[in-house]
């Protein structure tokens, strides 16, 4: 396995007070004198929402991270690395106890994660505390990086200025002369629902829109159905989750209305078609995620043998996240404050894309790709990748 050598990328050893075994052996992971190196048996956290209704969009993000520490622990046997996963079920309010377990442990050395906006945005003033570097797969919002005094947050995914920008191109490329734009009044989905907004504003020309909020865990939806039914759409976009989701598509066609439906990400499951009891078909979902055939080296091919399946949304990112980790870790650093130094001197060629940080946490916009899926009975079909504005 292919190691980083944080002296290599620039990184001041004395400055930082990294403590890198100098006659470390590849496979051995021990100093001259035998010892096992300092960061043999050290933890990385991942968490996010493995159980529930939106679970199915987080899981592939972290099969793909176990993965790249099976794979790791393998061709390391005397020295291996942990992956302890926590189930916030997407909630903040569990996820931030999660993060304080986290930060009181000092073999963990970061997180991959938070999975969704809401969660991360909770805790990373947790984290920053404690000085854990995050990795995010999937978390998207706008605003998580970039944040004055935050150093520990990074993400291997594109942000939803990216998406949003991606949607409006679409939209206006097809032809939409009126967009019914709903949100869940959660941090993911009225961040990236208000994003769109502007950029529709700015299609040249302006596409009109209408807007409605819902709230999460609602059920009913007489009152935006009818709004649609008044308003006659031609496309209806959904920023949220699955577990609203299902139960507002169904009651939208079940009104009779045909408007093309369209999701983001955050609606990225395999399930969707099953869950609307066949409502989402046809629906157009989009996601800064790659197919699996599109992801670099021997990624889907690995994954596909682990698991008996194609990966999902955000799998090549959670293995980058994870892979991100376990190159810095594998190089030397055994504390946080020398994994913090790694990952933003990160520089490497990934499953998903070329993993490098900017000053706010966020991967070059260059190397980000937006693409369309359709849902169908199997699942999601990809389209094409997206352009932007």
């Amino acid at each position: 396995m292919r190691r980083i050598n944080l002296r290599a990328v620039g990184l001041a050893a004395a400055a930082l007070g990294l403590v890198v075994a100098a006659g470390c052996q590849a496979n051995t992971n021990q100093d001259g004198g035998g010892e096992q190196a300092d960061y043999c048996g050290k933890k990385i956290g991942f968490f996010g929402a493995l159980t529930g209704e939106n679970a199915a969009i987080v899981i592939p993000s972290r099969d793909g991270a176990k993965l790249a520490f099976k794979q790791y622990n393998e061709a390391n046997p005397d020295c291996q690395l942990e992956m302890v996963e926590f189930d916030t079920q997407g909630d903040p309010d569990q996820a931030a106890t999660f993060a304080q377990q986290v930060v009181s442990d000092q073999d963990f050395l970061g997180v991959i994660g938070g999975a969704f906006s809401g969660e991360t945005h909770g805790t990373i003033p947790v984290y920053q505390g404690g000085g854990v570097p995050m990795i995010s797969p999937s978390a998207t919002r706008v605003d998580l990086s970039g944040r004055p005094g935050i150093t520990v947050f990074h993400r291997v995914v594109g942000h939803d200025g990216t998406q949003s920008a991606a949607i409006a191109k679409f939209l206006r490329d097809e032809g939409a002369t009126k967009v019914f734009l709903i949100d869940d009044g959660n941090a993911y989905g009225a961040g990236l629902t208000s994003e769109l907004a502007k950029r529709l504003d700015e299609a040249d020309p302006k596409i009109p829109y209408v807007t409605d909020k819902i709230q999460e865990e609602q059920t009913i939806f007489d009152a935006t159905v009818a709004k649609i039914q008044a308003e006659q759409p031609d496309y209806i976009f959904y920023g949220g989750y699955p577990r609203e989701a299902a139960p507002l598509w169904r009651q939208i066609r079940s009104a009779g209305i045909t408007a093309q439906l369209l999701g983001a990400d955050g609606l990225y499951d395999p399930q969707l078609a099953s869950i609307t009891e066949g409502a989402a078909e046809g629906a157009i979902i989009t996601c800064p995620c790659l197919p699996a055939e599109e992801a670099a080296g021997t990624f889907s091919e690995d994954f596909e043998a682990e698991y008996g399946t194609a990966p999902g949304s955000y799998g090549a990112e959670g293995y980058d996240a994870a892979k991100v980790f376990i190159d810095v870790i594998s190089a030397g650093a055994s504390t946080r404050e020398e994994v913090l130094a790694g990952i933003k001197a990160y520089d490497k060629q990934g499953a998903s894309k070329h993993i490098k940080f900017d000053a706010g946490g966020d991967v070059d916009p260059s190397v980000v790709v937006v693409w369309s899926y359709e849902v169908t009975s199997d699942g999601l079909e990809p389209l094409k990748p997206l352009g932007v504005q």
